[in-house]
C-alpha cells in the first residue's frame, strides 16, 4: 500500500511490460484507479527474473510514473506471479465432522482444508494458493459453504498452485530493491479474473487467457471457482521474432511493423495494402504487402490457440467452457486474434476489459491492463491481511499459504 491505507496498489512485473496501477478504497468498498504506470521490461525472461538491476529499473520506472499520477508514494504493493515454473493440480481433503450434533463447525472446515494441501510436492516447489472449489457432505456435493450443516463426513475439492521458491524469491527481490514491500503475490491469472470476468462467466464455465510477452496462461473457472490452470512458454516475443526472421529486419523494427500494421488473420488485410520495412545492416528499406505479414503471424497464433486447446482437452474441461473464452493481455491486442481463437475452438470469444473500478478508467481500459487492475482489487479484497513476514524468506513465504487460507476463511464466513 501508499501512506495512506487508504490506497492499494498493484504491480505486474510482465516479460515486455512493468505495470503499477494505484487504486484508492472508497466509501462502502468501491475502488477508484488514481494512477497507472508502465515501463519496458527489461531482465525477464518468460515470466522469470534473469538479469536484477535491469528489472529493478524497469519497476522503479513504472512506479515513479504511477505515483506522479496519483500523487502518493507507494511503498508496498500487491505482486503477481506467473511464468513456466508455476504448477498446478486438484486435491481433495476428507475428515470426519466432530461434535455431538454432527453439525460442520468452522474448525471441521479448517481441518478439511489442511488435510487437502497436505500433499506431496517437488523441494523447489512451494505452495502459493489452496483456491476451494466445493464441499461435499456425506456425498452430497456442489456446497459452497457447510457450515451449520449436519453430517458425518466433509470433503473438500481445492485446486493448488505452487512455484518455484528462488523464482518467487528473485522476483520479490528485484521488488523490495525497488524500495516497495511486497504486501502478497498472487498468481496472475487469478487477479485478472478479479477485473475482466463476469459473475455469469464465472458460473457458467469460461477460459481466460492472457497472451502475454513470453508466455501464456490459462485459467478455467467454472460455478465461481478456478478448476485448472496453465502456462504455455509461448507469447506476443515470439509473434516478433517471427517477423524479424521471416521479412529479414531488425527485432526493434520488427516489434514496430507488428504493432502499427500486423494481424493474425490475413483474410482480413486488404491485398493492395504495401508497408515499408527495414532492412538489416545497410541495405535499403523495402516494401512488402501488409498480407505478407499475416501470413507470417497466423500460423504462430493457431499454434497458440491449438496448444490452449490441447491443454484443456488433456485436462477434460473442454466441455465446461459454456460462456466461451476471454483474451487478456498484450498479446490480445493484435487484430485477428478473436477471429482465429474462434475459428480453433468454435466457442464464442471476446477481448476482456478491467472492470469494476471508478475514476480514471479510460487510461486502464485496454486487456494489457487487465493483471495490473486485477492485482488491485485482489489486494482490495484482501487489505486487512498482514504483509508477509519477511519478503522472500521460505519461512515467510509458508506463513503467506496459511494467510490466504484464512483470509479466503473468513470471508466465506
Amino acid at each position: 500500500m501508499a501512506k495512506n491505507e487508504r490506497y492499494i496498489v498493484g504491480l505486474d512485473v510482465g516479460t515486455a511490460r512493468v505495470s503499477c496501477v494505484v487504486a484508492e478504497i472508497k466509501e462502502q468498498g468501491a475502488v477508484e484507479i488514481v494512477g497507472l504506470g508502465e515501463a519496458p521490461s527489461r531482465g525477464l525472461r518468460k515470466g522469470v527474473v534473469v538479469h536484477l538491476e535491469p528489472t529493478v529499473e524497469s519497476i522503479k520506472a513504472a512506479v515513479e510514473q504511477a505515483e506522479v499520477m496519483a500523487g502518493v508514494s507507494v511503498e508496498s504493493a500487491t505482486v503477481g506471479l506467473a511464468g513456466g515454473h508455476v504448477r498446478s493440480f486438484n486435491s481433495r481433503g476428507v475428515v470426519a465432522v466432530t461434535g455431538r450434533d454432527r453439525t460442520v463447525s468452522r474448525d471441521d472446515v479448517r481441518r478439511v482444508l489442511d488435510a487437502a494441501r497436505a500433499v506431496s510436492i517437488p523441494q523447489d516447489q512451494e505452495i502459493l494458493h489452496v483456491l476451494p472449489q466445493e464441499f461435499v457432505l456425506d456425498n452430497q456435493g456442489g456446497i459452497a459453504s457447510p457450515v451449520g450443516l449436519n453430517g458425518a463426513r466433509l470433503e473438500a475439492n481445492v485446486h493448488i498452485v505452487t512455484v518455484s521458491t528462488t523464482s518467487v524469491q528473485n522476483l520479490v527481490t528485484c521488488v523490495n530493491h525497488a524500495a516497495i514491500e511486497v504486501r502478497d503475490t498472487v498468481l496472475e491469472a487469478l487477479a485478472a479474473s478479479e477485473s475482466v470476468l463476469s459473475a455469469d462467466e464465472k458460473e457458467l464455465g469460461v477460459a481466460l487467457i492472457d497472451v502475454g510477452g513470453g508466455t501464456t496462461d490459462l485459467a478455467i473457472l467454472e460455478r465461481g471457482s478456478i478448476w485448472h490452470t496453465a502456462v504455455l512458454p509461448v507469447g506476443g516475443n515470439h509473434f516478433t521474432n517471427d517477423l524479424a526472421v521471416g521479412l529479414r529486419t531488425p527485432i526493434p523494427d520488427a516489434e514496430k511493423i507488428k504493432i502499427r500494421h500486423g494481424c493474425a488473420l490475413a483474410s482480413l488485410v486488404d491485398t493492395d495494402d504495401a508497408i515499408e520495412v527495414a532492412s538489416i545492416g545497410e541495405r535499403k528499406p523495402r516494401l512488402l504487402q501488409r498480407q505478407v505479414l499475416a501470413e507470417i503471424l497466423q500460423p504462430r497464433a493457431e499454434e497458440i490457440f491449438h496448444l490452449l486447446r490441447e491443454e484443456i482437452v488433456r485436462a477434460g474441461f473442454e466441455r465446461m467452457l459454456n460462456a466461451g473464452l476471454v483474451l487478456i493481455g498484450g498479446g490480445s491486442l493484435l487484430p485477428g486474434m478473436t477471429e482465429v481463437a474462434e475459428q480453433v475452438f468454435d466457442l464464442p470469444v471476446r477481448r476482456g476489459q478491467p472492470g469494476g473500478i471508478q475514476g480514471r478508467v479510460e487510461p486502464v481500459c485496454g486487456p494489457q491492463y487487465g493483471t495490473a487492475v486485477g492485482l488491485a482489487l485482489y489486494g482490495a479484497r484482501h487489505r486487512d491481511r498482514k504483509p508477509r513476514e519477511r519478503a522472500g524468506a521460505p519461512r515467510g513465504f509458508l506463513v503467506g499459504v496459511g494467510g490466504k487460507v484464512k483470509a479466503w476463511f473468513h470471508e466465506m464466513f
